[in-house]
């Protein structure tokens, strides 16, 4: 029996995702994208393969409002806040959540709860 890596396995679960979830022009697709050090989101159009709104922790009006936030999980959550506030300057306020891959958990949870909080509803 062969192991497979964490990538192999988060790739398997992601195309299961992948297979229920597609953004629509009434409701786009949240994408999230963790890597070691950032994290970023992307509400896309999948029918026009479109991105609408993006935001990350490597973004300059972000990454000044984080320098003084030590913790992942507030950074998190100000990416999603940022993510919200940008979706519904393009009038989206619906959108389906596709967590790539990861676990529903720590970083990826607090960046769902901050565009909630924003006020996009998924």
């Amino acid at each position: 029996m062969i192991k497979k890596s964490r990538i192999q396995q988060r790739m398997r679960v992601k195309t299961r995702i992948r297979k229920k979830i597609t953004g629509t022009p009434d409701t786009p697709r949240l994408i999230v994208y963790r890597s070691l050090h950032h994290l970023y989101a992307q509400v896309v159009d999948d029918s026009r393969a479109a991105t609408i709104a993006t935001a990350s922790t490597l973004m300059k009006d972000i990454r000044q409002d984080l320098q003084s936030v030590k913790s992942r999980k507030e950074r998190a959550k100000r990416v999603g806040l940022e993510i919200a506030k940008r979706a519904i300057e393009k009038k989206v306020q619906h959108v389906v959540f596709d967590r790539n891959g990861y676990l529903y958990h720590g970083v990826v949870k607090s960046l769902a709860d901050g565009a909630r909080e924003g006020g996009l509803k998924f």
